[in-house]
């Protein structure tokens, strides 16, 4: 390819000559610049025109750009429903952990005053009047990666305080059990008659040893477990009368003697306070009563160890004859 230069005032023409890599490379160069020059002007003026609402050149530039604009709300509007469903899961294992912490508070007997700090801010009146003051230093708008990070912190807190907020439960839960599986519950709701230890025999008058608390009360009271077990035996015998045995676990087992009629099968399971027969006279018995046992791998010990309450006091005193 050739141009021809000419002019009046010159007495020759020059002429120039170009190939076809050089027009090529030409063309980019020129591509290039304009690309420069296109976006110069679209980040320096239109969108800061449309960034400040020109009046003239703003609304041309969001008919330009509205595809633009457009995906970039859309990007934000999906995250923002995403964080948002975010904070939603968070708020529901706040409620949840916030659920626990009561049966944690609960079974652990903390009081709810106990568990804010000793100078927590005043409410209230109180608040209104109490002198405050101190520079204004306003927090800065955190960006959307602040937050996102914000957020998984809080989720990260939430799971660890869940997991251990659930092992406390499962070991008070524990606890819980096994303190009611200690007979501690009164079996009958009447004074104590013989206590436990050396006594006078009610038939010969020889000194012999008491392996248990009687419990005088008239035929048919309801007797309750003293605490939650499975029903280990049923059986008449010639001493104990119709005989009742709960095993406790641990090899600890409480008997109920002299009964009229036990309402529990053998294998049943019962819980703490649970009528399981009444009081009757039967066996070697000087009248309606129930002759209550404890024993810990089969060696009778003093039932007013374990019975809550009243008791303890009377188990000092010397065991009376019935």
């Amino acid at each position: 390819m050739q141009l021809l230069i000419t002019h009046g005032r010159l007495a020759h023409t020059r002429v120039l000559q170009f190939t076809r890599w050089q027009l090529a490379l030409g063309a980019l160069v020129l591509m290039a610049v304009l690309l420069g020059l296109s976006g110069t002007v679209y980040h320096f003026v239109f969108l800061k025109a449309a960034r400040e609402g020109w009046p003239v050149v703003s609304p041309l530039v969001r008919l330009i750009v509205r595809d633009e604009l457009v995906q970039r709300e859309r990007f934000m509007r999906d995250n923002l429903d995403a964080i948002a469903q975010k904070v939603g899961e968070m708020q529901a294992k706040l409620v949840r952990l916030e659920a626990m912490g009561e049966r944690v508070q609960g079974l652990a007997g903390v009081k709810v005053d106990e568990l804010h700090p000793p100078h927590r801010p005043a409410s209230g009146a109180a608040a209104a009047d109490a002198g405050r003051g101190g520079p204004f230093v306003p927090l800065p708008s955190p960006s959307l990666e602040q937050l996102q990070r914000l957020v998984s912190g809080l989720d990260e807190v939430a799971d660890f305080n869940t997991d251990f907020l659930t092992l406390v439960e499962s070991r008070l839960l524990a606890s819980r059990l096994a303190a009611l599986m200690v007979p501690s519950a009164m079996p009958v709701d009447v004074v104590l008659g013989s206590g436990f230890g050396f006594r006078r025999d009610p038939f010969n008058g020889r000194s012999a040893l008491h392996t248990g608390l009687d419990f005088p009360a008239a035929v048919g009271t309801p007797i309750r477990a003293a605490a939650g077990g499975i029903v280990s035996a049923i059986e008449v015998h010639p001493e104990y009368g119709q005989l009742l045995e709960v095993n406790h676990g641990n090899g600890l087992v409480t008997r109920y003697a002299h009964c009229a009629s036990i309402a529990v099968p053998v294998g049943a399971l019962v819980r703490r306070g649970q009528v399981v027969a009444q009081v009757g006279n039967s066996g070697r018995s000087t009248g309606a009563h129930l002759h209550f046992e404890v024993l810990v791998d089969g060696v009778p010990q003093d039932p007013a160890r374990f019975l809550a309450g009243p008791l303890a006091p009377q188990a000092a005193l010397p065991a009376r004859r019935r």
